[in-house]
């Protein structure tokens, strides 16, 4: 099976177990559980996409989120690329968020206790019928802007999650240290191919004229690889500083 049908077939899974998981990705429990001194699963996971982006940038996004299956499956309706002009619409949501959980945490006298599973009943997320006014308000959430805006516009303009590891990626290039990227060998023949496929609308083909992509919006999915007909593009583990193989 191509990579590609992988990496969508494992996304319409993590979409499909959304049920579940969605109290572990909520921006909201953690304000909640802030107040009760607990460090809850989403906290958790937070901490963990921060971390693993690192050495991984955004291949969450691209391989695993939840609302990135459910985007995927937007493209049927609207295949058109994202504006570039509200991308900072998702720093800043993320900033007064940030700021409001810190705020939280510090007033109420910080993390006590652990809870990976705070909020769910032995673990899943919507166990209750009125749960599911939440899920499909999410739902909407990010499903709408994409029917209007185009590919992945709710990672492009509104998501909380995304900031994590894009702040992850520029710790690593600011430190030096090697980190998964889509490095470029020398060969374009400036087909374009590479950037209609692209789900973030970056121009890859410009991008790799400097031995990697780099962009902040670079989810990892690696469809440029793929849809290079001179097989240029492919993953690599790379210092940022001057392009070698880790």
């Amino acid at each position: 099976m191509k990579r590609q049908n992988i990496r969508k077939l494992l996304l319409i899974i993590s979409m499909l177990l959304f049920p579940v998981t969605i109290y572990y990705l909520s921006p909201y429990l953690i304000i909640r559980a802030a107040f009760e001194h607990i460090a809850n699963g989403s906290f958790i996971v937070f901490c963990g996409m921060f971390v693993l982006s690192i050495p991984f940038g955004r291949l969450f996004c691209g391989y695993l989120c939840p609302a990135g299956g459910l985007q995927e499956c937007a493209y049927a309706v609207n295949n058109k690329v994202c504006s570039k002009k509200l991308d900072i619409l998702k720093y800043i949501i993320w900033g007064l968020w940030f700021t409001a959980v810190v705020l939280c945490y510090v007033i109420n006298g910080g993390v006590i206790s652990v809870d990976p599973f705070y909020m769910t009943e032995h673990g899943i997320s919507i166990s209750e019928i009125g749960g599911y006014i939440i899920y499909y308000g999410i739902i909407c959430l990010v499903l709408i802007p994409c029917v209007i805006g185009g590919k992945r516009t709710f990672c492009r303009r509104f998501c909380w999650m995304a900031p994590f590891m894009i702040t992850g990626s520029k710790i690593r290039r600011k430190a030096h240290l090697p980190g998964l990227h889509i490095g470029a060998k020398e060969g374009c023949i400036g087909c374009g191919k590479c950037n209609k496929v692209c789900p973030m609308g970056i121009d890859v083909k410009n991008a790799a004229t400097s031995g990697s992509i780099d962009s902040a919006e670079c989810i990892l999915c690696g469809a440029c690889a793929d849809g290079c007909p001179k097989n240029i593009l492919k993953y690599e583990m790379r210092y940022h500083h001057d392009g070698k193989k880790a």
